[in-house]
């Protein structure tokens, strides 16, 4: 048996749990040093496979790279089951191409392979986290099926894996209090009889009125560029170019590409939605313009529900302010300890054991801990639903 794992520490953690001692970077192993063994379990970073590579050959475009080293060792002991993790998005990349030549590299030394995305929501486990599975066995897969799903979001709750006001749990700082107080103050200020928006709420959006639907704002006129105004309406008046950029959205300051379809209807929508409630909006706004950007912007993802933001699962992220229903986490990425879901009625984050459950990680007796916890958390597989692809994959054979 071999494991990789290149952060240090955390070599050290999986050595305390299983008492086995832990290889570093992969790429730095050579295939024939790998035991024989029946089964390779791998993830590896969902990077682009440059044109100059292909043209040089897909194999040199992929030496040096984590895949290039699990493919040399499937090609050296031709183990009988290989199963890889990613994000969902890995089977969109470049329009797909990067998943077809992983696969094609996979069936090139004879494996059968299927993919499909699956979420520890859907396995009683409360955490939306879609994650792109793929299986491969020599010699076909053809009684092998995905495990079926078991429960439905709304049937879940947060709560399952909380503990009631843990004594290490980390309370909320004041600015971030601060901040979701004037998020409430918005909501309830928004009127009763309508319903809040679906898009996320841009409150730099409010008042500015600086061009969007074009390319790049490097390409509009100076001259036209400072009669509009910027965020919060901010003037843009006999300031230069760069300047200008300074007092824009940071979405909006890029050289190309930076108004696509979606980007212009938030905006439009936002700015909409000022127009028809400026009333109310302009005496509240400068309190939201006291903190950093991403605190500026809201995602009420609690349609239909009451308006009281300490009631559900918060979590800050740079798209924004994410609310959520209490039912399940949003999904844990490599956080910063900031980005660590909150538990808001309780005024507090998520515990470093709280989130292993949502990984389904809550029998190991030991844990990374603070920020290193949460970065190996946001990185790691969820084992039940890792472990029901593998049951169902040896199963299957």
């Amino acid at each position: 048996m071999l494991a990789s794992e290149i952060d240090e520490k955390l070599r050290e953690t999986y050595k305390a749990n299983f008492g086995i001692d832990v290889q570093g970077d992969i790429r730095d192993i050579d295939p024939k040093d790998v035991p024989r063994h029946d089964l390779l379990c791998a993830g590896f970073p969902c990077q682009p496979f440059s044109k100059a590579g292909e043209q040089m050959g897909w194999k040199d475009a992929v030496r040096g790279t984590v895949f290039f080293n699990i493919l040399e060792i499937l090609r050296h002991h031709q183990p009988e089951f290989v199963v890889l993790e990613n994000v969902a998005h890995f089977v969109r990349h470049d329009e797909g191409n990067t998943y077809a030549k992983v696969k094609a590299a996979l069936e090139n030394l004879g494996y059968d392979v299927r993919h499909a995305q699956l979420s520890p929501d859907r396995f009683g486990v409360p955490q939306i986290r879609e994650r792109m599975y793929m299986v491969g066995r020599l010699g076909g897969l053809n009684g092998f099926k995905w495990p079926e799903t078991q429960t439905k979001g709304a049937e879940l709750s947060i709560r399952d894996v909380l503990e009631e006001s843990p004594s290490d749990a980390v309370g909320l700082s004041q600015q971030v209090r601060e901040c979701l107080e004037t998020w409430q103050e918005f909501l309830e200020l928004f009127p009763t009889q309508e319903q809040l928006p679906s898009f996320p709420i841009w409150s730099m959006e409010f008042k500015a009125t600086y061009p969007y639907t074009q390319d790049s704002l490097y390409k509009v006129p100076l001259r036209g560029l400072r009669k509009s105004r910027g965020c919060f309406g901010k003037s843009l008046n006999t300031w230069y170019r760069q300047q200008i950029l300074d007092r824009v959205p940071s979405y909006a300051r890029g050289e190309d590409g930076v108004f696509p379809g979606w980007k212009q209807q938030f905006i439009r929508q936002n700015r909409r939605l000022y127009r028809k409630h400026l009333k109310w909006i302009n005496p509240w706004l400068p309190k939201i313009g006291a903190f950093p950007p991403s605190l500026q912007k809201l995602e009420w993802n609690c349609k239909g529900e009451e308006r009281d933001i300490w009631k559900y699962v918060i979590q800050f992220r740079a798209s924004g302010v994410r609310i959520k229903r209490a039912t399940t986490a949003p999904s844990l990425v490599a956080m910063t300890t900031t980005q660590v879901p909150i538990v808001a009625w309780e005024r507090r984050y998520m515990t470093v054991r709280e989130c292993a459950r949502l990984q389904s990680m809550d029998e190991l007796k030991h844990l990374p801990t603070g920020a290193a916890a949460m970065a190996a958390l946001g990185n790691a597989v969820n084992v039940k639903v890792a472990g029901l692809v593998l049951e169902n994959l040896l199963k299957g054979s």
